[in-house]
């Protein structure tokens, strides 16, 4: 079973410049989770968007290199039934004429 959560978008601080700290900005998230479902063995997409975002508010990173290395390890050990995890992280409006990110696939 395959698990997809697209545009997760809200704000938060995450950078390494310095207005970057204090004033959050906008992110979009891509998150797809493969898992063998079962009868009453399921994950719930409500939780883990619910989870990417308290853990990027709350962690504030700098670099979104390591917010995707800990949403990957976060989300595995919250959610054991995950097989295998795609992340995409976007700053949408850091760059005046596209959007830049990073994606990371985790193979538990």
């Amino acid at each position: 079973m395959t698990v997809l959560i697209e545009n997760l978008t809200f704000d938060t601080i995450i950078g390494i410049l310095e207005y970057e700290r204090t004033a959050p900005q906008k992110v979009q998230i891509d998150c797809t989770i493969n898992y063998s479902y079962a009868v009453n063995l399921f994950i719930n997409y409500a939780d883990v968007a619910r989870m990417i975002e308290d853990t990027m508010k709350t962690e504030k990173f700098e670099l979104i290199e390591t917010a995707l290395e800990v949403l990957g390890v976060t989300l595995k050990q919250h959610f054991p039934l995950i097989e295998t995890l795609l992340l995409t992280i976007r700053k949408p409006d850091i760059l005046p004429n596209c959007t830049v990110g990073v994606q990371k696939s985790f193979i538990f």
